[in-house]
C-alpha cells in the first residue's frame, strides 16, 4: 500500500487532491464533534470526552445518557468492522479510500436525516436522536480507521491533542535540535500536521455557528463536507495495493 507521504511528494494534480484530503477530513471531524455535542449531547469522535461526560452523568445519577453508554462500544465495534472491510478489499486487490469515504458520507447523511425527522426540539432520549448520534459516532470511527489504513503516514485527522503535541515537539526539534536528519523529519511532519489543527478548529467554529442558526439542520454540515471529500477522492488515481 502506498503511503500518504509518497503520494503527496508527487507533483501531479491528483496527488495534490490526496494531500488536501486529511485537511478536509479534519474539518469534517471538527464540525461533526461540535454539531453532535450541541445537538445530540455527545462527541462523535472525541471518545475521551464521552467517557468524562458519562462519568459525570453517573455521579449525578442522570438517566438520559443512552447515547453516551452506547457510543464507546459502538466506536470500538465500528473500528473493528472497518478493519475487516479493508482486509476484504485488500484481498480483492481494491483500494479502500473511496469505499470508506462513501460509508462515512452515508452515515453522516443518515444522522442528518434522522436529526431533521426528530423535530425542532426533540427529547435527548428520543429514538431518532439516539440513532442519529450513534451514526455520527460510527462515521467518525470509520474516519479514524481511514486515516490509519487508507492514508498511511498521515497525521490523525480527528485527535487534535495528539496533533498539537506532535506539532509543538516537532517545532521544538526543528528550531533547537542538533541532528540534521531529525530536524528535517520534524519539519516534514510539522508541515503536514498544522493544516489539520487549523482545519479541525475551523470546522468546530463553523459547526457551532451553523448550529446557532439552524439547530439540528447543522448536522448536514459534516455530511456535506463528507460528500466533498468523496468527490475529491474521485479526482485521484485509486491507490492501495492496486496502482
Amino acid at each position: 500500500m502506498a503511503s500518504y507521504s509518497s503520494l503527496c511528494s508527487s507533483q501531479t494534480d491528483t496527488s495534490r487532491c490526496v494531500g488536501l484530503l486529511p485537511a478536509v477530513l479534519s474539518v469534517i471531524a471538527g464540525s461533526a464533534d461540535v454539531t453532535s455535542f450541541l445537538g445530540v449531547g455527545l462527541f462523535s469522535s472525541h471518545v475521551t470526552g464521552n467517557l468524562v461526560i458519562l462519568a459525570a452523568h453517573v455521579v449525578a445519577r442522570r438517566a438520559d445518557n443512552a447515547c453516551l453508554v452506547l457510543s464507546v462500544p459502538l466506536f470500538i465495534l465500528v473500528l473493528g468492522l472497518t478493519r475487516l472491510l479493508v482486509a476484504g478489499l485488500e484481498a480483492l486487490d481494491l483500494s479502500s479510500l473511496r469505499p470508506l469515504l462513501l460509508l462515512q458520507f452515508l452515515m453522516l447523511g443518515g444522522s442528518f436525516v434522522l436529526g431533521l425527522a426528530s423535530g425542532r426540539h426533540p427529547a435527548p432520549e428520543a429514538p431518532g436522536i439516539i440513532v442519529a448520534g450513534q451514526l455520527s459516532v460510527a462515521a467518525m470511527a470509520v474516519q479514524n480507521a481511514l486515516a490509519e489504513l487508507s492514508l498511511r503516514g498521515s497525521p490523525t485527522t480527528a485527535v487534535m491533542t495528539t496533533n498539537l503535541t506532535r506539532f509543538v515537539m516537532d517545532l521544538g526539534e526543528a528550531l533547537l535540535g542538533n541532528d540534521r536528519p531529525k530536524m528535517a523529519e520534524a519539519r516534514h511532519r510539522a508541515k503536514h500536521t498544522w493544516p489539520l489543527i487549523i482545519g479541525f478548529t475551523a470546522g468546530a467554529g463553523l459547526g457551532a455557528a451553523c448550529f446557532a442558526v439552524a439547530g439540528l439542520k447543522s448536522l448536514g454540515l459534516p455530511a456535506g463536507l463528507a460528500l466533498l471529500a468523496l468527490v475529491m477522492s474521485l479526482a485521484v488515481k485509486p491507490f492501495g495495493r492496486k496502482q
